[in-house]
């Protein structure tokens, strides 16, 4: 069963130096409806203007994943990380017991595009971890690929909790397919393009929810940036 969020029934907050989309309940936007999908609690897709950012602000026992789809991600935290994140890059920062940083636009003449995603963590008050990677095109192209996992499995970064994350671009024509194991429940995130998933069409900025299917089978319009999140049910 697929239940379709549409790109215009989420949140949305313009600071004017942040443009922010939330599909689920976050900061001012409130809907009990959507408070969340499981472990996930927040999936937020951002434009952030050059030069700007957040400032150092904290976090605990959560795991939060950023993606960028375009744009340099400036990262500093209490950690001793300093790092920029660029497009095909994913970012893992598990907060545990306590954690500070801040995130800026590293560029002063383009826009930052990304998505952050929080997940809630299996454990509370660990210590926090921080990991990078950046994902080869090639691996993302037309097909889906694994990044985030519970075990760090094939290359992919280790997340407290039982989830996985794949990315993928869907270009025009391109067809793929992912299976899902018994007893998972899928959330799909368009960040960018068309794409057609199980005989529903979809643009940019919408997002479902799959239960008791599966397999998702996937036809590209145009390049379609995909996020596809699985949980245990």
């Amino acid at each position: 069963m697929m239940t379709i969020r549409r790109a215009s029934e989420r949140g949305h907050a313009n600071h004017g130096w942040l443009d922010a989309h939330h599909t689920f309940s976050f900061a001012s936007y409130y809907d009990p409806k959507f408070m969340g999908f499981g472990p996930l609690r927040v999936l937020n897709q951002d434009l952030v203007a050059p030069s700007t950012g957040f400032e150092t602000h904290g976090h605990k026992d959560m795991e939060i994943v950023t993606y960028v789809l375009e744009g340099v991600l400036e990262h500093k935290d209490s950690m001793g990380n300093g790092s920029q994140i660029c497009p095909g890059e994913v970012q893992l920062m598990s907060a545990g017991q306590g954690v500070t940083h801040s995130e800026f636009n590293g560029s002063d003449a383009e826009s930052l595009h990304l998505l952050q995603m929080w997940v809630q963590p299996k454990s509370l008050g660990t210590i926090p971890r921080y990991e990078q990677k950046a994902f080869a095109r090639k691996d993302v192209l037309g097909k889906l690929c694994l990044v985030v996992s519970p075990s760090g499995k094939d290359g992919s970064l280790a997340i407290d909790q039982d989830a996985n994350l794949h990315v993928g671009v869907i270009r025009s024509k391109d067809e793929t397919y992912l299976f899902v194991l018994p007893n998972r429940m899928v959330w799909i995130h368009v960040a960018r393009g068309r794409v057609r998933i199980n005989g529903e069409d979809f643009d940019a900025g919408d997002g479902a929810a799959i239960r008791n299917e599966n397999r998702m089978d996937f036809y590209g319009y145009d390049d379609a940036d995909v996020v596809i999140w699985d949980f245990a049910t």
